[in-house]
């Protein structure tokens, strides 16, 4: 079977600039352009948020697409579904803004789009080969990769670090 990417975060990596938000909202927006993007209304919003746990320590914080998601099973709408690659979608047409989805997110992670009063999540940047923050990230430390992959870096990251001493 095929495994989809997947979006992973290093946190170890993550300095906290929010250029994944601010790609995010622009590849959003209607110009594709961030000065396009800042004059557009409604106002184009990322769907990934930077969040600091601790004073040294920022994680962005992205939609997971769960396998058995609850924002599906709970939208009144049926606005709510997944496509045959495993991305969990909202149909802005069909969504109603009554934000039941938002609510039972295990990760906070469905926006709120009061201007246009939808709902609103990360939808991997389907017209793109890498999502928009991904590629932003200039410390990568966000990843797309399949789980596998990604499972098989880190691994062969922490057996480096073991030989070695070092952390990286």
């Amino acid at each position: 079977m095929n495994q989809p990417k997947e979006i992973f975060v290093r946190i170890d990596r993550c300095m906290g600039c929010h250029s994944c938000e601010v790609a995010c909202a622009v590849a959003h927006s209607a110009g594709q352009s961030l000065y396009a993007a800042l004059s557009e209304t409604p106002t184009p919003k990322p769907r990934l948020y930077v969040e600091w746990v601790a004073p040294d320590t920022a994680v962005p914080i992205v939609c997971r697409h769960c396998e058995d998601a609850p924002c599906m099973h709970a939208c009144i709408a049926g606005a709510i579904s997944r496509t045959p690659g495993g991305v969990v979608m909202t149909d802005k047409d069909k969504c109603i803004g009554c934000w039941t989805c938002v609510m039972v997110c295990p990760y906070g992670v469905i926006g709120r789009h009061l201007e246009e009063h939808k709902a609103y999540r990360c939808d991997r940047c389907p017209d793109r080969e890498v999502p928009a923050c991904v590629d932003a990230c200039p410390v990568k430390s966000l990843v797309y990769q399949t789980a596998t992959a990604f499972s098989r870096g880190k691994r062969r990251t922490a057996s480096h670090e073991l030989q070695s001493g070092q952390k990286g």
